[in-house]
């Protein structure tokens, strides 16, 4: 036994010590044998058996543990997402994508929030000029002018501000400074196609003219987004409407509300009806576009958009439906031009600024902001002398005494076929006395002007007649007056009237064509087939929605309202063999010494080269002996055809060299009501044709504009068969009266207008070339239109139809001569 006091547990260790691990081999100590006899002495006999029960029960014990851990079910796993499951997101994903999103959305906010700041205001708040110039650079015009002048909310009246808001922010004092539902629903819109559409509160688009500006582009957008919020924290809602008046943009180089209640109305906006109120309103949209004395062929969408804003009023209650009733159409004054825009300088900066539009190189807002400088595609030699070629032959001629000569207008517009540039545009006498540019204008009838384009139809498609005979320009029509026009189920019930109801009988396309005779033409358009002729006319430039441009027999005789720049275009095409591209207006456009991206010009073949050259060679014929002879003053070979509108309200001459395709348009429009007006008296003649006054400017010019460059002829390459004779065939055309019918005996007459040429050959065939016996042309005025008043000649004998028969179409076939000989004298 030790003689060291033991520990009350039988522990040796000093209290305090934490127990330590023991080697393996001292883990198990041997016994004690001293130990041994003690316990042995001290125990009782029981011990040995309770401490061996103990021991069972503990493994008892152990062993039931075990036997009801192995009864406990196993955890089933998850089974793994198999085919399309794998594609579609969990509940987990989903709702950690939403919160991520949001989460980021809301950093995003705070974050743009702070780091936006408003910015002083814009630079067109104090807008520069723009500056138009030639295509060598030197200066058309500069439009810097900027018209403004800030006024108080309180001097517009209730009504005005009402019709503002109505147009544009119904919602404005209600609503927050930015409408997310309108952004988003725009901006599905403009992707999915159906257009650019607003999505800005009145807020946004102050924020958007003050302080930022017109750009189209996303981090302009996010800007105007915070500054939006930030500045309706800091300024009223009146002073945000204030504003927002103050800077709009409403056309005529008028900014503001009160600029624009002087330009449109000359008075203050104080003295501004609820109607005059509501217009300007609706030019909010579309500024220049609803300037109904500038545009009007957009008076409808004007009305309309007017009528929207009278309606809006109502429905909010600001106008009762009884003022509404009362309210008529407040028509703007006229316009009242900068002086530095006089001459043709504000025609050129209108045309380009509509070009710019047009082609969404620069939207209006933008172009207003001023700054840009561009470089058009007008030369200056040419366009001097398309001025001085109206002046000398129209202009100078005009009689302030002679009423009908207050009614005079002159469009024209010259292009280069190579390039589609346009080099010169004559647009009136000068724009601060005539603002409508009458050489974009697209309210007057192209008249027979339209005719080539029918011919170029059949020989692109390969067209016959009814009877089936193809159609060249030595095919032979009918050219009797009213003869009603056939289709393939008969008689259409259309029936067009030559010039002076003058009959001419069979006649050949080319001969029709010199004398523009409406019945042949009429006629021909229905075997083409309307529909063709529209879409070729189409193609060669003719925008697809001109008005009247529609595909019945009718459209032979150019009752479409094309412009002066249209035709050219489409001219052009005819002159470039059948390769059409848009006209060219501007060359190069920059601001602050950066460019602007300008669209890439697209050539194709509009039609095929042989038939715009088999057009070319019968519009030669036109000139060089037809109705279009006065074009030959120019000196150089040339191609035209002359057209007059119904009623003589317009006369054209159309016409093209190789190298310049030129179109010329004398209109009548009273100056008073802006009403179109016959040209009868005007210039001190009875009538005026585009074998006349527009035929001899189109020579001026052209003689002037290409002197010193070397004349160019046609390379032509002419269509098969067109030299084909071949006569009506009779179960095609004539199978009905037999009677001949007695020749007349009235002599040809030769107009004074066009001069004598030498005859091919002797006609023996009456009606087969355009070659009278006597030598002198069978021409004379071009005035034709849908009405009856048709190019054709005023002069010459009415008896045309001598010696054949009637059919039941009304085509008549000859007495002499076999189906598919060649008729004596026809040209090819």
């Amino acid at each position: 036994m030790s003689d060291e006091p033991q520990q009350q547990n039988g522990d040796n260790d000093p209290p305090g010590w934490a127990p330590r691990d023991l080697p393996a081999d001292a883990a198990a100590p041997g016994p004690d044998p001293e130990a041994e006899d003690a316990k042995a002495a001290d125990a009782p006999d029981a011990t040995g058996t309770a401490g061996a029960a103990g021991a069972a029960g503990a493994a008892g014990a152990a062993g039931a543990a075990d036997a009801s851990a192995s009864k406990k079910p196993a955890k089933k796993k998850r089974p793994k997402r198999t085919g399309w499951r794998r594609l579609v997101p969990t509940w987990r994903m989903v709702l950690g994508g939403v919160l991520l999103l949001a989460l980021i959305l809301v950093g995003g906010f705070f974050a743009g929030y702070q780091l936006v700041d408003i910015p002083p205001a814009n630079a067109s708040a104090t807008a520069q000029s723009n500056v138009y110039l030639y295509a060598d650079g030197s200066v058309i015009a500069r439009d810097g002018d900027v018209n403004r002048e800030n006024i108080k909310l309180a001097q517009v009246p209730r009504n005005v501000q009402h019709a503002v808001l109505a147009a544009e922010d119904r919602d404005f004092y209600s609503e927050r400074a930015v409408d997310i539902k309108a952004m988003f629903r725009a901006g599905w819109n403009t992707l999915t196609g159906k257009g650019k559409q607003g999505g800005s509160t009145i807020t946004q688009q102050y924020v958007k003219n003050y302080y930022l500006g017109q750009e189209q582009t996303v981090v302009r957008k996010i800007k105007e987004f915070f500054i939006s919020i930030k500045l309706n924290r800091e300024q009223s809602k009146d002073q945000i409407l204030e504003g927002y008046l103050n800077t709009s943009y409403f056309g005529r180089n008028a900014y503001g509300i009160q600029a624009a209640a002087q330009a449109y109305y000359g008075k203050d906006v104080g003295d501004v009806t609820t109607a005059q109120g509501a217009y300007l309103a609706s030019l909010l949209n579309a500024p220049s576009a609803y300037d109904v004395v500038a545009h009007p062929e957009n008076k409808p969408a004007a009305l309309a958009r007017w009528n929207y804003v009278l309606d809006g009023m109502v429905k909010e209650k600001w106008l009762t439906p009884a003022q509404r009733a009362a309210t008529a159409f407040p028509v703007p004054g006229p316009v009242k031009p900068a002086n530095s825009l006089s001459g043709q300088r504000g025609y050129i900066v209108k045309a380009v600024e509509d070009y710019l539009t047009d082609n969404d190189i620069l939207d209006e807002k933008t172009l207003a902001t001023r700054g840009y400088r561009i470089t058009t595609t007008l030369q200056k030699k040419k366009q001097d002398a398309l001025v001085e070629a109206v002046d000398d032959t129209v202009m100078s001629k005009t009689d302030d005494d002679r009423a009908a000569d207050r009614d005079v207008r002159v469009g024209g517009a010259s292009i280069d076929p190579a390039t589609g540039h346009v080099v010169a545009l004559y647009g009136g006498i000068d724009y601060t006395r005539q603002y409508v540019n009458n050489a974009t204008r697209r309210d007057y009838q192209v008249g027979s002007t339209f005719k080539p384009f029918v011919f170029t139809s059949a020989v692109a498609n390969d067209s016959t007649t009814q009877d089936g005979r193809r159609i060249t320009p030595s095919t032979i029509y009918d050219g009797t007056n009213k003869r009603m026009v056939e289709g393939p189920n008969g008689p259409t019930g259309y029936d067009p009237a030559n010039e002076d109801d003058r009959s001419y009988g069979p006649i050949t396309v080319r001969t029709a064509t010199d004398k523009s005779v409406n019945a042949v033409y009429a006629q021909m358009a229905e075997d083409v087939g309307p529909e063709k002729v529209r879409q070729t006319a189409v193609s060669l430039g003719i925008p697809k929605d001109t008005a009247d441009l529609t595909p019945t027999p009718s459209i032979a005789l150019g009752v479409a309202t094309a412009s002066v720049l249209d035709m050219t275009e489409a001219y052009a095409t005819l002159a470039a063999h059948g390769k059409h591209g848009a006209h060219v207006l501007v060359s190069k456009v920059t601001k602050d010494g950066e460019n602007v991206t300008l669209p890439g010009r697209t050539v194709k073949q509009a039609v095929s080269r042989e038939a715009a050259d088999t057009t070319t060679s019968i519009l030669r014929s036109v000139v060089d002996g037809g109705t279009g002879t006065a074009a030959q003053g120019a000196g150089r070979p040339a191609a035209g055809k002359t057209g007059t509108a119904e009623e003589d309200k317009a006369a054209w001459f159309a016409g093209y060299t190789p190298d310049l395709a030129t179109v010329i348009a004398v209109m009548g429009q009273n100056p008073d009501t802006g009403a179109q007006k016959p040209l009868y008296g005007a210039l001190g003649l009875p009538r005026i044709n585009g074998g006349g006054a527009p035929a001899e400017t189109w020579a001026k010019y052209v003689g002037t504009a290409l002197r010193g460059t070397p004349a160019q002829d046609f390379d032509l390459d002419i269509a098969e068969g067109t030299d084909d004779t071949a006569l009506p065939t009779d179960e095609g055309t004539a199978p009905g009266d037999t009677g001949r019918r007695t020749p007349s005996a009235t002599p040809r007459r030769t107009p004074s207008t066009t001069p004598p040429r030498t005859p091919s050959a002797p006609r023996t065939t009456p009606g087969t070339t355009d070659t009278p016996p006597d030598g002198t042309t069978d021409g004379g005025t071009d005035t034709g239109g849908e009405d009856g008043g048709g190019d054709g000649d005023t002069g010459g004998d009415e008896g045309g139809d001598e010696g054949f028969y009637e059919g039941p179409r009304g085509t008549r076939a000859p007495s002499t001569g076999a189906p598919g000989t060649k008729a004596p004298g026809a040209r090819p």
